[in-house]
């Protein structure tokens, strides 16, 4: 089969690339980086899950108010976070940054640190039966042509182990990966329905946490890139647009890299606001502070490269002079954020300086963002965070935070990791995107 009639996909320079390459045969020179870890015991629970959830239907003593949720009536009343878990372990490259023991880590962190449901079993819930997304709700941010393209290229991921999907990048495919991808999204839509459920009957709702893979920011419209499949936070900025009538969607991406995916998906879009901040110069090359929207959807895309060393400080007079004002001016119904923690000081991918504290931080501030503007509907999307234990204590900060719980965070960072910010630099940056956003 010619491959180039599988799938057509385009590198950074907007030049299409008709072929999909077989594993070991792209010859590019890209960082290795050794993950190593032992698998944990909580791999053994999430795999026959999550195999076992295509097939699974939500059992008949759920709530029903037109929606099948598995969460116990109570919990819409007492619950703090509802999470999913994808971990998509059948999409893996051994010693590949984006690998199959990200999410398993982060899952016996939260159980090493008692904030899963075996401890807390009245205040976070993991919602286990979900269904993947289906192809219309892909479609709503990707083309059917890449949709089609991706499923059919999986029979040569079978036949060959593994492929190269991404001209630009090592994202990888597996057997596996185009149905694991549509769980990912699949969770996300379904951690929507379950916060916009509980808005009805609580004014302080359950936040929504998707620990899914592979991430999605970085997905364009027409294909796959840098590690993500399908833009995960897209489909449900889309999905609750089209089931809810939650027409006016804050997104926040705080991963270190720009989610050019999501920036391209809602360019001329006035109903979506994407507010990325980034390390300025990091991979892809996108989110210029200049790029601001288009057509009727200009002024609703703010980027904010952030110089490298910039951190804890830098993050919290953003939060202040930026995210917060935006966020209160657009007047969300509901607030999805791109949460990756790829930022942190000990994440090998990029050099910004953000610590367990600053995750911390910004999910405390995000979660009240919400309460104030949006009734508290708001759901977080796993993107990136490549050193697993930073990831891994991040995220169960991030919880803790949800929770109203103080940060363990000074267990976790060392001060003397850190040097002393770019703050003129920050300053900068802030100033001129207060200037051009009139904020």
């Amino acid at each position: 089969m010619d491959v180039s009639s599988v799938l057509s996909l385009p590198t950074l320079s907007d030049h299409m690339l008709p072929y999909i390459q077989k594993g070991g045969k792209l010859a590019r020179n890209y960082h290795q980086f050794n993950l190593d870890m032992k698998f944990h015991s909580s791999v053994k629970r999430i795999y026959p899950c999550m195999r076992s959830i295509f097939t699974t239907q939500c059992s008949s003593n759920c709530i029903n108010n037109g929606l099948n949720l598995d969460v116990p009536n109570k919990l819409i009343h007492n619950a703090k976070v509802f999470y999913c878990v994808s971990a998509a372990m059948g999409h893996n490259k051994e010693a590949h940054p984006e690998s199959n023991k990200r999410v398993p880590a982060i899952v016996d962190a939260l159980d090493r640190l008692e904030l899963s449901p075996k401890y807390r079993s009245s205040q976070v819930y993991e919602i286990q039966t979900f269904q993947p997304a289906s192809l219309d709700d892909i479609a709503r941010v990707h083309s059917r042509s890449y949709i089609t393209g991706l499923e059919k290229a999986m029979s040569r991921a079978s036949d060959e182990g593994l492929i190269f999907i991404d001209g630009s990048g090592p994202t990888y495919a597996t057997e596996t990966t185009f149905q694991e991808s549509l769980l990912a999204a699949g969770a996300g839509n379904f951690l929507v329905d379950a916060v916009v459920e509980a808005s009805h009957t609580n004014q302080d709702p359950p936040v929504g946490f998707a620990l899914v893979r592979p991430p999605g920011h970085h997905a364009i419209p027409e294909g796959p890139m840098g590690f993500c499949v399908f833009g995960n936070i897209a489909v449900a900025a889309r999905y609750a647009q089209n089931k809810y009538g939650l027409k006016r969607v804050l997104i926040i991406d705080f991963d270190v890299h720009h989610g050019n995916g999501t920036n391209d998906a809602f360019y001329d879009d006035p109903d979506i606001f994407f507010l990325s901040t980034h390390q300025a110069g990091s991979y892809p090359g996108t989110g210029k502070i200049e790029q601001f929207g288009t057509g009727s959807g200009e002024g609703a895309t703010l980027n904010l490269p952030l110089p490298g060393g910039a951190g804890d400080y830098t993050m919290r007079s953003v939060f202040d002079e930026i995210i917060a004002p935006s966020a209160q001016r657009f007047k969300p119904d509901i607030i999805l954020v791109s949460a990756g923690y790829d930022a942190h000081a000990l994440d090998p991918l990029a050099s910004l300086q953000f610590t367990t504290g600053t995750y911390y931080m910004l999910a405390s501030n995000i979660k009240q963002l919400a309460k104030e503007l949006c009734g508290g509907r708001c759901v977080f999307f796993l993107e990136g965070g490549y050193n697993l234990q930073s990831l891994s204590n991040s995220v169960a900060d991030t919880f803790r935070a949800l929770l109203g719980e103080p940060s363990l965070a000074p267990q976790f960072d060392n001060p003397a990791m850190l040097y002393e910010e770019p703050l003129n630099k920050v300053k900068q940056a802030i100033e001129r995107a207060k200037s051009i956003h009139s904020i």
